[in-house]
């Protein structure tokens, strides 16, 4: 376990180092012209523009800022914005923002997961009728429509019908948040309930379940001792990795709801060439889902002892 657990941190540390090598790469390759804003543009002259590239060390051989950009990261220096809110810590930008997605994100998995177990569970009890015809047919639609059909769909329904607000407002987060956190939410319960349906059906058909059948076990005994337990032991491994992808979902979301959370930050910051700004959202959303798929693997252990995580040669 100790051995798997160093295995996998080094992995994850070199993993985001790529990433953000990457990210660091593809941003330096853009024009540098779009360094500067467009008064700048008009008003500097060609000297005036490579004294200023010089000052900020963009004139330097790539290697050379790469790794300074590593030297800064370790000292924990991710930098200031130069176009989101000039001359800003980048940190403290991202700050406020990460907590605006990490509401919206953590209230759209409590949802999914509950709701999503929840008809899994129904369509496995009542496999080939009504419920189950009624789930497989949600989970096809949610699967098969493009996102922003889908979102305005809830749009239009939730503020035509229920009157709810159709736009964020830090006035009233409350109510303006239902809808971003409704949209953030179909698609993780489409697949919860998918696999939670799938993985409780195959449990249904081993031979330990019509042994237990044999011996007189209820049917309720059978589905919370047996078919429910072992079945929710592979959905475990998902529900980490499933928030990192609800946090990438709301980079759509986000926008969709006027949301100033960190999807809309990092989409603006791209717009605009906020270096510092689009690499740093990309490392934590980078860390965020390392993290996730660590945490699966963990979590599977802690539901069920007789897996075991090796490192080395050997596998789990």
């Amino acid at each position: 376990m100790f051995k798997y657990t160093v295995k996998r941190l080094l992995q994850s540390v070199l993993t985001v180092l790529i990433i953000v090598t990457i990210v660091f790469l593809c941003m330096r390759a853009l024009p540098t012209d779009f360094f500067f804003t467009e008064d700048q543009m008009m008003k500097l002259d060609d000297q005036q523009k490579e004294d200023i590239l010089a000052k900020a060390g963009l004139l330097d051989p790539i290697p050379t800022q790469l790794f300074r950009y590593y030297g800064q990261i370790l000292s924990g220096d991710f930098g200031t914005s130069r176009r989101i809110q000039n001359g800003t810590s980048v940190l403290e930008i991202i700050g406020g923002k990460f907590t605006i997605s990490m509401r919206l994100g953590l209230s759209s998995m409590a949802i999914s997961l509950t709701l999503g177990i929840l008809l899994g569970v129904l369509q496995a009890r009542q496999k080939d009728r009504l419920m189950d015809h009624v789930g497989t047919v949600y989970t096809v639609f949610v699967n098969s429509v493009p996102p922003l059909v889908s979102y305005s769909l809830v749009l239009v329904f939730g503020s035509r019908v229920l009157g709810l607000p159709s736009l964020y407002s830090n006035k009233n987060i409350g109510m303006s948040s239902i809808l971003p956190v409704v949209c953030l939410a179909l698609t993780s319960i489409a697949h919860y309930a998918l696999w939670t349906r799938r993985y409780m059906v195959d449990e249904s058909t081993k031979d330990y379940i019509k042994l237990a059948r044999i011996k007189g076990m209820s049917t309720q005994s059978i589905m919370v001792k047996h078919i429910l337990k072992n079945a929710f032991v592979p959905l475990v491994q998902y529900i980490p990795a499933s928030i990192i992808l609800t946090f990438g979902g709301t980079l759509l979301v986000e926008r969709f709801f006027s949301v100033p959370g960190m999807g809309t930050l990092m989409v603006d910051a791209i717009q605009r060439y906020d270096t510092e700004v689009v690499q740093t959202c990309v490392m934590i959303y980078a860390f965020l889902g390392i993290i996730g798929v660590f945490l699966g693997d963990l979590a599977m252990t802690l539901f069920d002892p007789r897996i075991k995580l090796a490192g080395g040669g050997e596998t789990r």
